[in-house]
C-alpha cells in the first residue's frame, strides 16, 4: 500500500482527523505495532504531504512548473502500459521521442523500438559497438523471486544477444517494499546468478533499495536487470531487413510470462520447460562462427508475442512479413503450446521467447546448421516482402497487436484486450503530456545554462 499516495488522494477532500484514523487502521493491516505508533506514522505522513503541497503558495512559477507533473489524465491501466500491446507501444514511442529530443546521439536509439540500444566508439583505431539493454521482473513473479531473477536476467541478455553483441557484464537493481523479507533479495539474486554462471557472464554492480522507502507498505518486489555487450561488427538492428530475406525461428519455451501463466493456472510442470538458456546458446554460436555479421536482423519474440514484434519490424522497415502459422506452432515447446491451447491463449499474442532471425537466402543453411549444432531447434517460418504489413500465409489477414497482449491469467481475461472506444482521444492526451515533458526539459536546460 502506498500510504503517501493514499494521503495525497484524500487530503483535500477529507478532514484531517478522519484521514488520520483511516490511515492508522490501514497501517495496522501491515505493521505489528501499537495503535499509538500507527497514529504517529499516519500523522507524520499527513504533515509531510501538507508541507509538500505548500509549493502552490510559492511565488516562483518556474519552480512550480518543474515540480508539477504534466498530467495526461490517463492512467497506466487505461493505456495498457506494460501489457505489451498497442497502447504500450504508443507510450514507448512517446518516451523515445523525449529521449531523441536531446542533442545526444547513439548508433541505435529508442526511436527504432529495437531490443537494445547501441553506441559506437573507437578503441585503438577499431570500431567497437557497445550494446545495452534493461528488463524489469515480471510483476506477478514478486512472490517467486528465484524464477523472477532467472527470467529477467535471461531476458536482458537476450536483448543484447539479438543486437549481435557478446554479453560481457550484468547489473542488478533491486527494490523490495518495507515489509518484505530480505530473503527475497537473496532468492532473486540467486536466480540471476544461476544464469550468470551458466553463460559465464559476471554480475558486476547493482543497487538495493526499498520500494518507496517508508511510504510503501507490503512485500512487493520490483527489480530490473541490465546487460552490456560488445561487438566489432554493425548491430543486427531491425532496420537492416530486406525483401527476399528468410525468417527463421528457434523453439520457444517461454520466460517470465509463460512461467506466470503456468503458476497462476496450475500448469506447474511447464515451469521446468522455461528454465533453459538455448536462446543464448544459439546467439553465442552465431557469434563464435562469425555468422552474426551477415544476419540482417534478430529479435526475441517477447513484446506482445510475434504479433507485436512483427508489427514493430514492419513499422521500422516499411516492409511486409509473411508467416506460416503451422511452422510457427511447430517451433513452440509442445508442453507450452498445449497449455496455451488448453487455456485458449493466442500463441501469437504472448511472449514465447524464441529467437527470430531475418537472414539472406544464401546463408540460411549455414545459420540453421550452426544453431542445430548446439542442440537448439530452428526452422523457416516465413519471408520478407514489400507488402508493407505482417500477415499469415494461411489467411492473408494482417497480424496486428492487441491493445494488451493475449490474456494469460484470469484477472487479465477480466480486464480484456479490446481497444477502448475513445483510444484516439486517449492517445492525444498522452501525446500532449509527452510534449509538455519535452518542453520542461528544454526550459530547465536553458535555465541551468544561463545560471
Amino acid at each position: 500500500m502506498d500510504i503517501e499516495g493514499f494521503v495525497r488522494d484524500r487530503i483535500k477532500t477529507s478532514d484531517e482527523k478522519s484521514l488520520e484514523s483511516v490511515l492508522s487502521n490501514h497501517i495496522l493491516d501491515y505493521k505489528d505495532i501499537s495503535n499509538e505508533n500507527s497514529k504517529l506514522i499516519a500523522k507524520s505522513v499527513i504533515e509531510e504531504v501538507k508541507n509538500a503541497f505548500k509549493i502552490d503558495l510559492v511565488d516562483d512559477n518556474f519552480l512550480k512548473e518543474v515540480i508539477n507533473i504534466p498530467y495526461a489524465g490517463i492512467t497506466m491501466g487505461e493505456m495498457g502500459v506494460g501489457s505489451r500491446g498497442s497502447g504500450d507501444f504508443f507510450v514507448h514511442k512517446k518516451i523515445a521521442e523525449i529521449v531523441s529530443s536531446t542533442k545526444t546521439k547513439s548508433f541505435v536509439n529508442p526511436t527504432e523500438q529495437d531490443d537494445g540500444g547501441v553506441v559506437k566508439t573507437n578503441i585503438s583505431g577499431e570500431n567497437v559497438y557497445i550494446t545495452t539493454a534493461i528488463d524489469g521482473i515480471h510483476s506477478r513473479l514478486s512472490e517467486y523471486p528465484f524464477l523472477g531473477g532467472f527470467h529477467v536476467t535471461r531476458a536482458s541478455l537476450r536483448d543484447v544477444c539479438v543486437m549481435g553483441a557478446k554479453p560481457v557484464a550484468i547489473i542488478s537493481d533491486l527494490h523490495l517494499a518495507d515489509d518484505g523479507d530480505v530473503g527475497k533479495l537473496f532468492d532473486f539474486t540467486s536466480g540471476a546468478s544461476t544464469v550468470s554462471e551458466l553463460i559465464d557472464v559476471p554480475i558486476v554492480a547493482g543497487s538495493t533499495l526499498r520500494v518507496g522507502g517508508d511510504m510503501v507498505l507490503g512485500n512487493r518486489l520490483v527489480s530490473s536487470i541490465g546487460s552490456i555487450g560488445v561487438s566489432e561488427h554493425v548491430p543486427t538492428a531491425r532496420k537492416r531487413a530486406e525483401v527476399g530475406d528468410v525468417i527463421l525461428l528457434t523453439e520457444g519455451s517461454g520466460g517470465g510470462t509463460i512461467t506466470t501463466t503456468a503458476i497462476y493456472n496450475g500448469f506447474f510442470d511447464v515451469i521446468w520447460e522455461t528454465l533453459d538458456i538455448s536462446f543464448i546458446k544459439a546467439s553465442n554460436v552465431l557469434n563464435e562462427e562469425n555468422l552474426i555479421k551477415d544476419i540482417h536482423a534478430m529479435t526475441d519474440v517477447t513484446n506482445g508475442g510475434l504479433r507485436g514484434d512483427a508489427h514493430e519490424i514492419s513499422n521500422t522497415t516499411g516492409l511486409g512479413l509473411e508467416f506460416s502459422l503451422d511452422d510457427i506452432n511447430k517451433m513452440i515447446n509442445p508442453k507450452v503450446l498445449n497449455m496455451l491451447n488448453t487455456l485458449d491463449i493466442d500463441p501469437l499474442g504472448i511472449s514465447i521467447d524464441s529467437l527470430m532471425l531475418i537472414v539472406p537466402k544464401n546463408i540460411v543453411s549455414d545459420v540453421i546448421n550452426s544453431i542445430k549444432s548446439v542442440g537448439v531447434k530452428i526452422s523457416e517460418i516465413g519471408v520478407v516482402d514489400n507488402k508493407g504489413y505482417p500477415r499469415l500465409i494461411e489467411n492473408e489477414i494482417e497480424l496486428k497487436p492487441f491493445f494488451r497482449e493475449a490474456a494469460y491469467t484470469k484477472i487479465k481475461k477480466v480486464m480484456g484486450d479490446a481497444t477502448p472506444k475513445d483510444f484516439e482521444n486517449t492517445k492525444k492526451k498522452v501525446e500532449k503530456a509527452a510534449i509538455k515533458s519535452i518542453r520542461k526539459k528544454n526550459d530547465v536546460i536553458k535555465y541551468m545554462s544561463e545560471k
